[in-house]
Parts: structure tokens; C-alpha cells; sequence
């Protein structure tokens, strides 16, 4: 496993991170193809075993049972001082008024909530999950503030949003002396690179370490279009992300087949190898539900893409619409 900077930080994590949403108590929340936690606790004791040290849950994520489920393995398996744990919050986790979003009262509930699921003190990355438009952001960011020095939280992060919303929040911390977000989590592959235009390059000149979600793009990348699983038939979310731009998709993901077949590897090395080799790309966050999505995974370091390579599956892709700020939940 290699080891790289979080940002402009001194934080060691892997250069794979564990997602984890898709653990958590099946039928819980948004996901009805999450594994429980006998089936959960396997991989994450083998994303140990590789040498990750990043896991990276949300408060959300099968109404809190994914946390729950993480913070028992973690607690079982491994050295607390040498794991990366991060959560984060805006989702609605109750009904009525308060029940989600970025206000002071929020947050400060919710991370006393998220600590007592993932049996922990502190967590070492609390990112804000959406952009909150009915919270004002020097209230989101002084709240986020006083969590980090309270020592709940070591660092922040951000997940996504569009550019200016991140830039705002990036000057209103500067204004006032408060904690920076140093990460920034957003929808980043193959098949949707519109983060590019805007996105990338502001991460790039801040030093904002960029953990990316749906490396694979909820599978698309790693399998021929008429194939189907349990997720890609109930997923809702993976259909709204990619369904309208599938035809054109097509293309790029009969390219990352034909380099694979050229580098007898499965498919989602060849994906992650690309993503890999994009700055300012810190970690993509691998959303393992079998032990063998771990072991591509992996073994995706170890692959270098040639320039001619990267042109091949770069240059079919076709502007997208943007799947960003509040529309939808991955």
C-alpha cells in the first residue's frame, strides 16, 4: 500500500479509501443491497490487511447502522491511532424541524450522535455531506470550527458542490481564522469527469486533498452494459447519475474492457489506474462489498497507464449533466 499526504496536511492515509455505505442493516435507509454486519466485518478486517488505513461513513448511511457496523470492526481489528475514520453530516436523521442540514444546532448534535455509533472520542475527518442553502455558511463554518476544537474532530472536509459554494466556504474560514476544509469529496470517474472544469483545478490550487466517490461508477465501469446485479437493478441513485448519458457512456467503457484484455486485468483496475493518475487526486474511495473489489483494487496501484492509453479513454467522453450540490444522495 502507498502512503500520500491529505491535502496540504500532515496526515498519512492510504491512497485507497474504504467506503462505506454500503454497510449498515439491510432495508435501512436509502440502500436496500447493504450487507450486514457479519458480512461487513470480513472486509473490512482484509482493507486492514492491504494496508488501508482510510474509511471513510456518514451519519446517513443506513440511518447510522453503517457507523455502528465500522466502528466495531475497527475497534476489533485495528490500532485506533493508525486509522483515518471519517464521517459526515446534513441528511435528514429525524423527522421535524431540525432534523437535518448544516445550522449550528445540527451539527453539534450530530456529531455527539455520530461519535457514540462509531464508539470513538474523535473523528479524524468531518465533512459537511451538501452544500446547506438555508444555513449561512459563517454559521456552518464557526460550528465546524468549534467541533474541531473541542477536539471531536482533528480536520474538515467538504462533499458535493459547485465551485463558488466551496470557494465561499474556503474565504469565509480564511476571513475569520477558522478551521479550513482540507478535503473535498465529490463524483469524479471515468464516465463523469465535469468536475474538471472547475472543481479539479480549484483543489489543485488550494492543495485540497480530493477523495472521489463512485471511482467505478457504481459498477458501470466494470462490467458489459447488459450485465446486472443486485445494486445496478435497485440502486435508484446510480440510475439518476448515469442512466440518460448510458448510450454514450458505452464507448468509454468498451475502451477500459479493451485495455484491460491488453493488460489481463479486470476492468476496475484499469478505471481506478486512470483515476489514480489524476491530480490533485488523493484516495477514491472504494466502495468494497466483496472481498475481491478490495484485491482490484489494490492492484490498481500497481498499474501505469500510458499516455496513448489515457487518450483512448479520455477522448470519447461527452459533456454530462451535473450530478452535484443537492440533487440526489450517493
Amino acid at each position: 500500500m502507498e502512503y500520500v499526504k491529505l491535502g496540504n496536511t500532515g496526515l498519512d492515509v492510504s491512497r485507497l479509501c474504504l467506503g462505506c455505505m454500503g454497510f449498515g442493516e439491510p432495508g435501512r435507509g436509502f440502500h436496500k443491497w447493504t450487507l450486514d454486519e457479519e458480512n461487513s466485518r470480513p472486509i473490512v478486517k482484509k482493507a486492514l490487511e492491504l494496508g488501508i488505513n482510510f474509511f471513510d461513513t456518514a451519519n446517513v448511511y443506513a440511518e447510522g447502522t453503517s457507523e455502528e457496523i465500522v466502528g466495531r470492526a475497527l475497534k476489533d481489528y485495528a490500532n485506533r491511532d493508525e486509522i483515518v475514520l471519517a464521517t459526515k453530516v446534513f441528511s435528514r436523521m429525524h423527522e421535524g424541524p431540525n432534523g437535518s442540514g448544516l445550522s449550528r444546532k445540527a451539527i453539534m448534535s450530530e456529531i455527539d450522535k455520530s461519535l457514540t455509533r462509531v464508539g470513538t472520542d474523535y473523528v479524524d475527518l468531518y465533512q459537511i455531506h451538501r452544500w446547506d442553502e438555508h444555513t449561512p455558511i459563517e454559521e456552518t463554518m464557526e460550528a465546524l470550527h468549534d467541533v474541531v476544537k473541542a477536539g471531536k474532530a482533528r480536520y474538515i472536509g467538504a462533499s458535493v458542490m459547485h465551485a463558488w459554494q466551496f470557494q465561499k466556504a474556503l474565504h469565509v474560514a480564511e476571513k475569520y481564522g477558522w478551521t479550513r476544509f482540507v478535503t473535498m469529496q465529490n463524483h469524479y470517474n471515468l464516465i463523469y469527469r465535469e468536475e474538471e472544469r472547475e472543481m479539479m483545478p480549484l483543489c489543485q490550487e488550494e492543495h485540497i486533498g480530493v477523495i472521489p466517490f463512485s471511482p467505478l461508477a457504481s459498477g458501470r465501469l466494470t462490467r458489459n452494459p447488459q450485465e446486472s446485479t443486485q445494486r445496478s437493478e435497485t440502486d435508484q441513485v446510480q440510475k439518476a447519475k448515469y442512466d440518460a448519458t448510458a448510450e454514450a457512456d458505452r464507448i468509454i467503457i468498451d475502451q477500459v474492457a479493451a485495455i484491460a484484455a491488453s493488460h489481463g486485468v479486470p476492468r476496475a483496475q484499469i478505471a481506478l489506474a486512470w483515476l489514480l493518475q489524476k491530480a490533485p487526486v488523493t484516495a477514491p474511495i472504494i466502495g468494497a462489498t466483496k472481498i475481491a473489489h478490495l484485491e482490484d483494487a489494490a492492484a490498481a496501484l500497481s498499474i501505469t497507464l500510458t499516455p496513448e492509453e489515457i487518450v483512448l479513454l479520455e477522448d470519447s467522453y461527452v459533456p454530462h449533466p451535473v450530478y452535484g450540490s443537492n440533487a440526489g444522495f450517493k
